[in-house]
Formats: structure tokens, C-alpha cells, sequence
């Protein structure tokens, strides 16, 4: 595969009276003669900087070229002595979070990486929201100003790690859901939640920096990822790139939970996509004591089968401040198996005993106490529900996307779970509740950040590009909001572990 960088040292014969050449066209006729005849083309920024340069090392250069689809473009023009390295930026563009990583472009490994809250969640911690505030006056101006500040401050923090200079970053490789790359572009997403569901551009390709108010080097070429429907991003195109999917003779799925459960199946035959509503209480965000998965979560919970007794871990080992959504499976996947929670999700209120708790009228279950505060963690039956619904819409999506193409979840060789969901899910809780299929868990694979994973990949090559555009154009797109069978099989779901226990095996001789 070809590098996107490449560095030539050349030094170039001076200018006389018998040799007018002007300065940039030395330039591209020395480059020529290393890299042969291809076009070379001079960013127009740089091309009043090149005379100072040229005899500011006495026509001894170090040329930064870029390489392009037929072309090669010049970055930038150093000392023959500059022994510095050569970085990209890739970016996950979450709708809560902004990672970052720099990446050495050289060795391609990454040198740094770092979250940065997106400042959007002012406006409104849910896509919709956002949405929403882009229509009034002004609205998709100051949603785009936040994300690039963002970005802006998020660079800032990474190349401060590492004492580079953000000019030092030479490209960029970014990718998030379809609404989110709307906001970065500045572009209006109004008609992505109307019906017929349509954004204002899918293949979006190269940028400039300077085109995106990015505050790396103005001319450095910035690689958007693609969407393919108004709930099928980039994210999810990075996250087939990185798992390589497009290249598996099995069959594979790849599940990401966020705002929505974006799920994409398929091998290297044959791709299909689709998105629903199955994200928030999976997350934990529909609980009141729900939370991102960060230090004080309860992210996994059992319950002892003879005392009943619950023990509970957090991330980073601190007393509970809340519960994740891997948390949140964990513990109503116990409940469950000791028969504290029926198979509607109900509580079984002699099963709870002291751990039920009547707050106007609406039983909650005692989870745990922290001892750094006087309120103690509590769920409530109605955000149990909310789950419920969430659970059932996942495996209703499952199943949809593959009566589609006519497999079974047997068919399924490996199942990725991505993002920082699927870095902390269990997946035999995940079996429990009914929200995956029961199939073999050797097969279930955490994949990360699948999104920010793919942004890095893409940073290895330019043959990249046009593999992601033939991954994109390969999706075919089950829009599920139109979807009469996602309808009827969802009722059947909204059970533990389902209507249908033969689906689930492995539960059934749990609770048998």
C-alpha cells in the first residue's frame, strides 16, 4: 500500500541570469526527477512561502508531499536537517465524547490519545434535541462553533502531551454518526429525522483544515468518513473497516450502543445495515441513577445465589456514584436468575424484602448505599421498563436484520461488540436479559472503539479511501422506522429472557 507521506531531500540547482526558472516550478522539476513524471501540485498558501525558503536553505530542502489519487501535494518545505516526525489526527466524533489520537505517521502507531467532552451536550446531551436547536435562527452556526472549539481545545491537550506544535499535524481522518458529521460540516440536518429520512450529503471525501476551521496545518488534507442513511454513519463504516469485516469469508455482526444500537452484518460478499432506537437505557442513561461508564460506575453486580447478598464492582475501585449500562444488564440479569424480578421485569416484592423501597407509590430497588453520600442508589420499576423496552428493541433489530438476508443467529461466526459499551458488557447477562442471541461466547469479540479504530486505519494509506467508498456503497440499508416485522417481533421481546424460551437454551437451563 502506498504511505500518504512522503518526505524527499533534493537540492536544487540556483537561479542565474541563464536560468530564470521561477521558484516553484524548480521545485515541482527537481521533485520530478526523483519521483518521476506525476503531477505535482503546490498548495496555493504555500506558494509565497516558497521563495523565502528555497534561499532561506540555500536551495537544500527537506519537501513534506502528500500523496493524492494521480498526484502528489506539497505540505511543506524544511530544513534538509529536519529529523522531526510526521502526525495525523484521528478523531472519533461522539454525540457525549471526542477522542482524539495522534498518530506518527511514520511508524503508524499511535503516539497519544484523549477524550474531550463535546461542548454540544449545552444544548442537549441527546441528538434530538441538538437537532432541533440547529432550526432556530442561528441554532446550526453555534452547534458548529461548539464541535470545532471543541476539537480545537481537544488538539490543544494532545499536542501539549507530547510538546508538538498542532502545524505539525499534517492530515486528519475523522468519522461520527450521520448528524454528527452534519455539525462538523455546518451542514443542516433537519430532514435526517423527517421522513423520508434524508441527508444533506453522504460521500463527503477530503477536506481542507482550513475549509473545516481546524487548527492544524490550514492546507492538510482532513478524510471524512461516509454515511449511508440518516442512522447509519461513519462511525459505523470506520467500525467495519477496523474489524475488518468487508474481508471475512464468515459471516460477522457488529453491534455499537450509543445514542442508537447500530448494528451491521455481513462478510466480504455482502453487507446490510440498519439503526434503531435501542441506545439510551443501555447506556444506563434512562435510569436516574444511571451514568457513563466512568470512575464510581457499578459496572458489574452479582447476587449471591443461597444469602442473596449483592456485591458490586466500579471502575477505578471508588465507592458507587452510579450504575453503567454493563452495570445495569449485570444486576437485572441477576435479579432475574434469583427470581426477584418476574419475566415481565416485574419486582417479586417477597424476593426483595428489605431491598424494596415505596417512593410515591412506585416500588424501587435498594442497589447499593454510598457511604461518601446520604442518598442511597435507587431503581426504580419504571426505569426497569424503560430497560425492558430497550432490550427488546435490541434483539427485535437483531433478528430483523437477519430474517432479511435469511440466516439464523447460528450462522453468526463472530459478533463484535464495539464502543465503550461492548468494553465492559458481559455477554452472558447480555444472553440472560434477552438482548443478544444465545450463541456460543467465544464468538462474542469487544472491539473498542470501533469508530476512532477505523479514523486510525484510514491514516495508513490512501488506498483506504476508495476501500471505504466501496465498503460504503456495498451497505444495503434496512430503514427500520418503516419496518412492519421490527413491529411484530418487538412485543414478542419485551420479556425475560423472551416469549419464546427455546430461543435461549442456555437461560432456560439457568433458571431450570
Amino acid at each position: 500500500m502506498r504511505d500518504w507521506i512522503i518526505e524527499r531531500s533534493l537540492e536544487l540547482p540556483k537561479p542565474s541570469l541563464k536560468d530564470n526558472t521561477g521558484d516553484v516550478d524548480r521545485l515541482i522539476k527537481g521533485l520530478k526527477k526523483i519521483l518521476g513524471d506525476v503531477e505535482i501540485v503546490p498548495d496555493k498558501g504555500l506558494m509565497g512561502e516558497v521563495p523565502y525558503l528555497l534561499r532561506e536553505f540555500d536551495y537544500h530542502v527537506k519537501v513534506i508531499l502528500m500523496a493524492e489519487k494521480d498526484s502528489y501535494r506539497i505540505l511543506k518545505i524544511l530544513s534538509p536537517n529536519y529529523n522531526g516526525h510526521l502526525y495525523g489526527l484521528a478523531l472519533d466524533i461522539g454525540t457525549t465524547t471526542l477522542v482524539g489520537a495522534i498518530v506518527d505517521l511514520c511508524k503508524n502507531t499511535v503516539v497519544v490519545q484523549k477524550d474531550y467532552t463535546n461542548p454540544q451536550v449545552i444544548i442537549g446531551l441527546d441528538i434530538l434535541t441538538r437537532i432541533h436547536h440547529a432550526s432556530k435562527e442561528n441554532g446550526l452556526k453555534e452547534l458548529n462553533n461548539l464541535l470545532i472549539d471543541g476539537v480545537n481545545n481537544l488538539l490543544e491537550s494532545l499536542t501539549g502531551e507530547i510538546g508538538i506544535d498542532v502545524h505539525d499535524i499534517l492530515m486528519g481522518s475523522f468519522a461520527g454518526n450521520t448528524t454528527m458529521t452534519h455539525f462538523l460540516l455546518g451542514l443542516t440536518p433537519n430532514w435526517v429525522i423527517r421522513e423520508p429520512y434524508i441527508p444533506v450529503v453522504n460521500t463527503i471525501g477530503t477536506l481542507r483544515a482550513k475549509e473545516l476551521g481546524l487548527n492544524i496545518l490550514p492546507e492538510a488534507p482532513c478524510f471524512v468518513f461516509p454515511n449511508v442513511g440518516s442512522y447509519f454513519g461513519g462511525d459505523l463504516i470506520a467500525g467495519i473497516l477496523a474489524a475488518e469485516i468487508h474481508e471475512s469469508e464468515g459471516i460477522c455482526l457488529m453491534v455499537d450502543v450509543g445514542t442508537n444500537a447500530e448494528v451491521v452484518l455481513g462478510n466480504r460478499e455482502w453487507l446490510v445495515g440498519c439503526a434503531g432506537a435501542a441506545g439510551p437505557a443501555l447506556e444506563g442513561g434512562v435510569a436516574s441513577i444511571g451514568m457513563m461508564a466512568q470512575a464510581g460506575a457499578i459496572d458489574s453486580f452479582v447476587i449471591d445465589p443461597e444469602t442473596l447478598e449483592f456485591r458490586y464492582t466500579t471502575i477505578g475501585g471508588t465507592s458507587p456514584k452510579g450504575i453503567c449500562g454493563s452495570g445495569l444488564i449485570d444486576l437485572v440479569s441477576q435479579l432475574f436468575l434469583r427470581g426477584m424480578l418476574d419475566i415481565r421485569g416485574k419486582f417479586v416484592r417477597e424476593k426483595l424484602r428489605d431491598r424494596l423501597v415505596i417512593l410515591d407509590g412506585i416500588p424501587h430497588l435498594l442497589v447499593a448505599e454510598d457511604p461518601s453520600n446520604d442518598r442511597p442508589l435507587l431503581l426504580g420499576q419504571p426505569e426497569i421498563d424503560a430497560l425492558m423496552r430497550s432490550k427488546a428493541a435490541m434483539f427485535t433489530i437483531l433478528t430483523t436484520i437477519c430474517n432479511t438476508v435469511g440466516i439464523t443467529f447460528a450462522d453468526i461466526e463472530r459478533f463484535y461488540v464495539a464502543g465503550t459499551f461492548g468494553s465492559y458488557i458481559k455477554p452472558i447477562s447480555a444472553i440472560i436479559l434477552g438482548m443478544v442471541p444465545d450463541i456460543p461466547l467465544e464468538r462474542f469479540i469487544s472491539i473498542g472503539n470501533s469508530s476512532l479504530k477505523g479514523a486510525i486505519k484510514l491514516l495508513r494509506s490512501p488506498d483506504y479511501v476508495g476501500l471505504v467508498q466501496e465498503i460504503r456503497d456495498k451497505i444495503m440499508y434496512l430503514e427500520l422506522n418503516v419496518n412492519q416485522e421490527f413491529m411484530n417481533l418487538f412485543s414478542a421481546a419485551k420479556f425475560l429472557p423472551h416469549t419464546d424460551l427455546n430461543l435461549f437454551p442456555t437461560v432456560k437451563g439457568l433458571i431450570s
